[in-house]
């Protein structure tokens, strides 16, 4: 039996990119969910000039995403895309009730990886939502990066709405 050390180290990625694995000494994390609990209710919905996406909407597609993700490479392989199924949040929900469908979501992939047998299931192909076959740590990577990208966009959104598009570092004087 191959071990599962890379299952391991897939979940605290996975962990990480979402919640801030391992980041105790402050809130300065990359990961979603510090990133969106920084988010003042009015900057909930707004947008900065020229943008057509609200920090609601991203953290909308995040949520879908890994539903579609996790239904495909690991259930029926059913659902799709602007269904009360899966963005059941799509034109209302409040910052508390996105983030714990978010975390529910998250908890459901993070289950399914973390009950895979060994290492090898790894590279076993899985489908995606597009209907195309890829290896199981490639469908995961693409959510541990989503995750990040998309708390990067948040945050700078969240800057921009503030009228201060610098880093937050450099705003608390490490820069």
């Amino acid at each position: 039996m191959a071990g599962r050390s890379g299952i391991e180290t897939t979940l605290y990625l996975m962990e990480d990119a979402f919640r801030g694995a391992g980041i105790e000494e402050s809130n300065e994390s990359q990961a979603l969910l510090p990133n969106l609990a920084s988010v003042p209710a009015a900057a909930w919905r707004a947008l900065p000039a020229g943008a057509v996406r609200s920090i609601h909407d991203i953290a909308n597609h995040i949520g879908a995403c890994k539903v579609m993700y996790d239904d495909y490479a690991f259930g029926a392989g059913t659902l799709q895309f602007g269904t009360p199924e899966v963005e059941p949040f799509a034109d209302s929900g409040s910052p508390d009730e996105v983030v714990a469908w978010l975390e529910a979501a998250h908890g459901r992939l993070v289950d399914h990886v973390a009950g895979l047998a060994d290492d090898a299931e790894l590279d076993r192909l899985r489908r995606a939502n597009w209907d195309e076959e890829r290896p199981t740590r490639w469908l995961i990577a693409a959510m541990i990066t989503h995750d990040a990208y998309h708390a990067g966009e948040i945050n700078h959104i969240r800057s921009l709405l503030d009228g201060d598009d610098r880093w937050r570092f450099v705003q608390l004087g490490y820069g």
